[in-house]
């Protein structure tokens, strides 16, 4: 569960069908709960007003790293950090489609929308400003595995992104190319079933609030995850690629803000 700790800050290591906080139909099975179980009295000093520790979201079906503050000098200057868009986050992601180059930025706006039971973000000239750079790392056919750095944090940003470029997150229901998101309710079969959507948070960095020193925080690629990446690499379907390649893979987004790198 941690991938980080101290004495002002927390990374959490997020399973995928995992909601991060407690919310409609997950009142008592989020990720914040397991925290409050070991860390109650710690986070409930930090009070609502700074939402109890948690310094930003994962969707239920992303999987990796979330950011919980243990101080109030964390909380304030790490969210400091995401607003100044200094916060460094790097996603992995399998898609399926043609993307319009190998390596870009997608600035598309995104304008956020409540359609049935759900809020969704849609492509719109008006939106918001979403910035979400991208690299390819493997392709095989349709295949394709992705970096995804995003300096925003919007609502299904990197899954609005890639479908918008034409090539959707493998096993995202939502978000199509071609068509508008798909929020109809999943069927009670659906919903029995292991998440599908092939979408890791795998790095964050940032300035530590209080030392000032450089941390940067990995989470392991699960299982399933390195079963889909295999994919993009031409491996037979449920093949795991081995250590050595994930890590060529790996390398070709390291350092800093890899993707102002030329």
């Amino acid at each position: 569960m941690f991938l980080f700790q101290d004495e002002h800050l927390f990374g959490l290591d997020k399973a995928a069908g995992i909601v991060t906080q407690p919310g409609a139909g997950h009142g008592d099975d989020s990720l914040m709960n397991g925290l409050f179980a070991l860390e109650g009295a710690n986070q409930t000093r930090l009070g609502s007003h700074r939402d109890w520790g948690l310094l930003h979201r994962l969707d239920r079906e992303t999987s990796g790293i979330v950011l919980v503050a243990r101080t109030e000098a964390g909380y304030d200057g790490v969210r400091r950090q995401f607003e100044e868009r200094t916060i460094e986050k790097t996603y992995i992601a399998l898609v399926r489609g043609r993307l319009p180059r190998a390596e870009g930025v997608c600035e598309q706006p995104l304008h956020e929308v409540r359609r049935g039971d759900m809020k969704v973000s849609v492509a719109a000239q008006r939106g918001e400003p979403a910035i979400t750079h991208y690299k390819t790392l493997a392709a095989s056919g349709d295949n394709i595995l992705v970096a995804c750095a995003i300096e925003t944090g919007k609502l299904h940003q990197i899954r609005a992104h890639m479908a918008f470029l034409g090539a959707p997150v493998v096993g995202d229901r939502v978000y199509r190319s071609l068509l508008p998101p798909n929020t109809s309710r999943p069927t009670a079969s659906d919903r029995m079933k292991p998440p599908s959507l092939r979408l890791h948070a795998w790095r964050i960095a940032l300035v530590h609030p209080i030392t000032k020193v450089r941390v940067e925080i990995e989470s392991p690629i699960p299982g399933v995850m390195a079963q889909a990446l295999g994919l993009a690499l031409g491996l037979p379907s449920g093949a795991t690629p081995t250590h050595a390649a994930l890590g060529r893979l790996a390398a070709q987004v390291e350092g800093a803000r890899w993707w102002n790198k030329k």
